[in-house]
């Protein structure tokens, strides 16, 4: 009688474990989701470049910098310039000749 009792009692803990992974498992996709959900919101490149790029003495070249940057990054600064701490990829992303690439 004690062998089944003690098979079953260590059937009972393979079970609990089993059922503890499957939550945490669950746990692990349902913050994976929610992560992924934030990440993949896109800013509208075209209206948030058209508003860093107003003032710009060469619209087409400030466009096109800007946008390029907004789709590898996936934002832009606000205003006309500066304020380049608020988008770290944004700010730290560079041409070839090492100059500063978007506007």
């Amino acid at each position: 009688m004690s062998k089944v009792v003690v098979a079953s009692f260590v059937l009972c803990l393979l079970l609990l474990h089993q059922l503890a992974s499957v939550e945490a498992d669950d746990q692990m996709d349902r913050t994976a989701e929610a992560k992924s959900d934030v990440s993949e919101q896109k800013i509208d490149c075209k209206a948030a470049c058209a508003a860093r790029c107003r003032l710009a003495s060469r619209q087409n070249l400030c466009h096109r910098a800007c946008g390029t940057c907004c789709a590898r990054c996936n934002c832009v600064p606000p205003g006309t310039s500066g304020n380049r701490d608020v988008c770290r990829c944004y700010a730290t992303m560079t041409t070839h000749g090492g100059r500063l690439k978007c506007p």
